[in-house]
């Protein structure tokens, strides 16, 4: 069992920076995937990025490619989304996710445990 609760969420102008935090319970972590999704109001979850057990690989949708950062501290349970350069249309509620053998990063029902999420809003 993998409890996820997400922080760092806020109100932002546009071409201004979030880093989200999300923090994992139990001693398993380390053994999972993990992924950040955003669903904004009237739309379906989308995938935002993804990381490898070990920190090593990442996947980014194009919409974020370059502009924001997936990263994670084993030791610390944690795993970070570093937003820059943020626009209006990145206003969502933003969650983490872990899962323990995806076939894919991007699909949201290959994840096992999910946050509560964290809401960003980025003013125009």
């Amino acid at each position: 069992q993998v409890q996820l609760v997400e922080s760092g969420g806020g109100l932002v102008q546009a071409g201004g920076s979030l880093s989200l935090s999300c923090a994992a319970s139990g001693r398993t972590f380390s053994s999972y995937a993990m992924g950040w999704f955003r669903q904004a109001p009237g739309k379906e979850r989308e995938f935002v990025a993804a990381t490898s057990w070990s920190g090593v690989g990442t996947d980014y949708a194009d919409s974020v490619q370059g502009r924001f950062t997936i990263s994670r501290d084993n030791a610390k349970n944690t795993v970070y989304l570093q937003m820059n350069s943020l626009k209006p249309e990145d206003t969502a509620v933003y969650y983490c996710a872990a899962t323990a053998a995806p076939s894919s990063w991007v699909i949201t029902t290959e994840y096992d445990y999910w946050g509560q999420g964290t809401q960003v809003t980025v003013s125009s």
